[in-house]
């Protein structure tokens, strides 16, 4: 399938919009919608929050606004139309309704309940439909629903702060701060259009960190995301004021009492070796609609995520410090014998902040 400049310039122009839902959509996706006709925008609109209208939706209340009729234009959209109800009505289905001559879709939808069934269905309603194009920009837009519908898990994202010589703390625990404000305002971008921040209760207990988003302007706050195997988190923690969601391998009615007194929600998972099973975990995030999960942990949890082969992406904050071989490092793991079993990351992105490089890397 071709596609023209003109084509590739409104689903620009859609995928910018959609990224405006960056923090708010979650469960749902971040869509972007245009409306074109004769080479000119008559609408556009993007999914703001759940239950709210589709982007599609928008973009036709838009075109309504500016006096304009969708009959004969052409509609770009990030993600195919749905062909299912929910919490709205079908988005192809008002497409069809308003006279749409084609529709172009960046990626079809990971969804089951549509995969494809949008697309056809507009198809036999006779509208020119193609998919594909900035394919692969809409998919990073929308990685962590893209993981939960196709793995039934979120995607996994590990953020460490860490000096050059790549330690996280001294060795008395204090690691505030080694990235410069630039660094931790860009963290905090990262957080707000997370569904969950997830550490461990040894962070808690020498932290006792909120985990909120609060160097950036957002209206919804990620679930704090607690693994805590023998419930040693006080219940004075900070974090319980978010409605934490507590991962626990012992059942100690008294501790969950007094958590959920507290708004905390504690859900036993224990796997064969009495720990919290990860991987459990992660899918029952997945089954709570968590698409995207960002680590703020210790080396413990780090190391456990990491050897559990859950952690899909490192965010790595680099600061131009050295802090010694007494430092603690970013993960708990065990030495490596042989160069041929270190792990291999891809960079996806690499650029400066303030004094600090960010490094986005992918594991295979």
């Amino acid at each position: 399938m071709s596609f023209s400049a003109a084509d590739h310039a409104f689903m620009a122009r859609a995928l910018r919009l959609a990224a405006r839902g960056l923090f708010t959509t979650t469960p749902n996706p971040r869509v972007g919608c245009v409306l074109v006709r004769d080479g000119q925008e008559i609408g556009a609109g993007w999914h703001e929050k759940a239950g709210q209208p589709h982007a599609e939706i928008n973009a036709l209340n838009d075109a309504a606004d500016r006096g304009e009729t969708a009959a004969g234009a052409t509609a770009y959209v990030t993600l195919e139309p749905c062909s299912h109800h929910g919490r709205t009505p079908p988005c192809a289905d008002a497409l069809i309704a308003a006279g749409v001559a084609r529709v172009v879709a960046a990626m079809t939808d990971p969804n089951p309940l549509v995969a494809g069934q949008g697309l056809a269905r507009l198809a036999a309603a006779g509208i020119a439909v193609a998919s594909g194009l900035l394919e692969g920009e809409a998919r990073e837009l929308n990685i962590g629903f893209v993981s939960r519908m196709t793995r039934g898990r979120p995607w996994l994202r590990l953020k460490v702060a860490m000096s050059l010589d790549g330690k996280t703390a001294l060795a008395n625990g204090v690691s505030q701060w080694i990235t410069g404000p630039e660094a931790r305002r860009d963290a905090h971008a990262w957080r707000a259009r997370s569904c969950a921040v997830l550490t461990g209760s040894g962070t808690v207990r020498d932290d006792d960190p909120r985990l909120t988003a609060r160097e950036v302007d957002t209206p919804r706050q990620p679930r704090p995301v607690v693994v805590d195997g023998r419930l040693a988190i006080s219940p004075d923690a900070k974090l319980l004021a978010g409605g934490a969601l507590i991962f626990c391998a012992s059942r100690d009615p008294a501790k969950m009492a007094a958590l959920a007194a507290r708004g905390a929600e504690v859900v036993p998972l224990p796997d064969a070796a009495g720990r919290v099973d990860l991987a459990a975990m992660l899918m029952e995030l997945g089954c709570r609609g968590i698409n995207e999960v960002l680590v703020e942990g210790g080396a413990g949890l780090n190391g456990a995520l990491l050897a559990a082969g859950r952690v899909d992406e490192l965010l790595i904050y680099q600061a131009p410090v050295l802090l010694g071989d007494q430092a603690r490092g970013m993960a708990a793991e065990p030495p490596l014998l042989d160069l041929a079993a270190a792990r291999r990351l891809a960079v996806i992105d690499r650029r400066m902040l303030g004094a600090d490089q960010r490094i986005l890397a992918r594991l295979p």
